[in-house]
């Protein structure tokens, strides 16, 4: 558990931006998630199925400890499961929130967060389509191809309730894409053709996840 002054100590953090206006989220990425995830606590991940992942997220409107405190949760969570990103409702809580610790195509990390994430509508030449495999925490020892844009803007507020925009190319704008679908209640397999849909779900139903999950009764 946390110290209170510890708390206050995250509350009070600021995100830093950029001269075009982006967090910057690449300087002391170990010092920082670090931080995040000693003060919190790992909490298993809820698998396809589950409600909670089938829809809306509520907004977030209070931008308090408890918010804080579930930002320390899903770094934890994020941690123990050896993801690159989770949303709030993959550790079964309906607010829209997620964080990162994500590589971009270059190898540079990237950790932080996002509340209320809205995905910006890209102009047609930045819509350069990426055809990788892509996987889900909450869809465990799956895999399957699927094309998104290979840049991506993310708009959303800090822990703070102050605006942030957030950019990323390949791998991490993957990362954006995927995590802000999670709070509008879609999986990357939502995208996918039936038959790959299908096979997603075959991969899973034949693996082991590697982290703890809560099982769909």
């Amino acid at each position: 558990m946390a110290s209170q002054q510890e708390t206050d100590q995250q509350v009070n953090e600021t995100v830093a931006v950029d001269d075009e206006g982006f967090v910057v989220d690449t300087e002391d990425c170990e010092a920082r998630e670090l931080a995040f995830r000693e003060r919190g606590t790992s909490r298993p991940i809820t698998v396809v199925g589950n409600p909670v992942l089938h829809q809306e997220c509520q907004d977030v409107t209070a931008f308090d400890e408890e918010l804080a405190r579930l930002v320390d949760d899903m770094f934890a969570s994020q941690r123990t499961a050896e993801g690159v990103g989770l949303a709030a409702n993959q550790i079964g809580v309906d607010r829209k929130v997620f964080v990162y610790d994500c590589p971009d195509d270059d190898g540079v990390r990237h950790v932080g967060h996002v509340v209320n994430p809205v995905l910006a509508e890209l102009p047609p030449e930045r819509r350069v389509l990426d055809d990788a495999n892509e996987g889900c925490l909450s869809v465990p020892t799956a895999y399957a191809e699927l094309a998104r844009p290979d840049y991506a803007e993310v708009t959303g507020q800090d822990l703070h309730g102050n605006p942030i925009r957030v950019r990323g190319t390949g791998y991490f704008a993957r990362c954006l894409q995927h995590e802000t679908d999670h709070l509008y209640g879609r999986l990357y397999i939502d995208r996918l053709s039936k038959r790959d849909r299908k096979d997603a779900l075959r991969q899973m139903a034949e693996g082991t996840p590697r982290y703890p999950v809560v099982p769909n009764n």
